[in-house]
């Protein structure tokens, strides 16, 4: 696996933030989440009778927004039931004391805004990679996807196959015939820059833009530690032994329910044997050939992910803070 998002722009973080993790997309979420809260009905409600309360909508995994002018996500709660939002509306906290939930609809994005031309539908990965929402909604509305895609695919008990339903404000959903308990789940997926002798490994798959090299990445599996997952993918994509693995910064992903954990990986040896079936490529940069690729001005037009991607922000330590073992 590889992360790629070769249509993407910077985002701001908040100020006086630090983290490397604060650059990326989606990592710009301001929710109190009020998870003490989620188990009092009467605390959910009181939120949710507030006259300011907003709510995201999606149809299917397809956020809708209003036109006005610019593109907001946000509806009020009646909006949102007019435009037929069923009842596992789910509470994701406050922002600035604000409530703000989340619902899905039972219909496909282009029915909902057939006939609205005050509305629209736009994928995330668009609103994201375009730059089409401010930072600060952005976040939240990767979150609302990710949870929502989760309901979507837990109606059942994975246990006994029973219907489930939902509980504590859409934060877990309980089966009634067997009493199991299933809580949202996010994916663990590790993104690393292997480097070695002032060089670094970069990889690309068919589906990637032209001339596009990333890191690699991969699922982190059950029994593994984030270190040991960083070198078996690395191992299996590009026959490279790694030693020492330090941790960089990290990046919500809600593709649909992942957290992209950037490393920079120490390489044992540069001999590469690529598996054709992950990558179409691998390929040693030097740092001034990685210079290039972040500023668009590789000789040979090669091109990194763009300042949204986390794969950007491991290649920028690696040339500008020289990251390295």
């Amino acid at each position: 696996m590889t992360h790629d998002d070769s249509n993407a722009v910077p985002v701001v973080p908040l100020a006086g933030l630090r983290d490397r993790s604060a650059r990326v997309g989606f990592a710009i979420n301001r929710l109190e989440r009020h998870s003490e809260g989620r188990e009092n009905a009467d605390t959910v409600g009181a939120f949710r009778q507030r006259p300011d309360a907003g709510t995201f909508v999606l149809a299917g995994d397809v956020p809708i927004l209003k036109r006005q002018p610019s593109l907001d996500p946000r509806f009020t709660l009646a909006e949102a039931a007019a435009l037929g939002a069923d009842g596992e509306s789910i509470f994701l906290g406050t922002i600035d004391g604000v409530p703000l939930f989340t619902a899905a609809l039972a219909t496909d994005a282009a029915s909902v805004i057939a006939d609205r031309p005050h509305l629209d539908a736009v994928d995330l990965r668009s609103l994201a990679s375009q730059g089409l929402l401010d930072p600060d909604v952005l976040g939240p509305l990767g979150e609302a996807k990710a949870i929502l895609h989760w309901h979507q695919r837990h109606r059942f008990c994975a246990n006994c196959g029973a219907a489930t339903r939902v509980e504590a404000a859409g934060w877990r959903r309980i089966c009634d015939a067997c009493g199991a308990q299933h809580f949202p789940r996010t994916d663990p997926v590790v993104i690393m820059l292997a480097v070695r002798e002032g060089r670094c490994l970069l990889g690309r798959q068919p589906r990637f833009a032209d001339k596009m090299y990333s890191c690699l990445a991969g699922f982190v599996e059950p029994g593994e530690t984030i270190e040991d997952a960083v070198r078996r993918e690395t191992k299996e994509e590009a026959g490279l032994a790694v030693g020492r693995v330090r941790y960089l910064a990290s990046q919500p992903w809600p593709f649909p329910a992942s957290l992209m954990i950037g490393c920079i990986a120490e390489a044992l040896h540069d001999d590469i044997t690529i598996d054709r079936l992950e990558l179409e490529d691998a390929r040693w940069f030097s740092r001034q050939e990685a210079a290039g690729l972040l500023a668009g001005t590789h000789p040979d037009g090669l091109m990194s992910p763009k300042p949204f991607a986390i794969a950007h922000h491991l290649l920028h330590a690696f040339v500008h803070e020289e990251e390295q073992f």
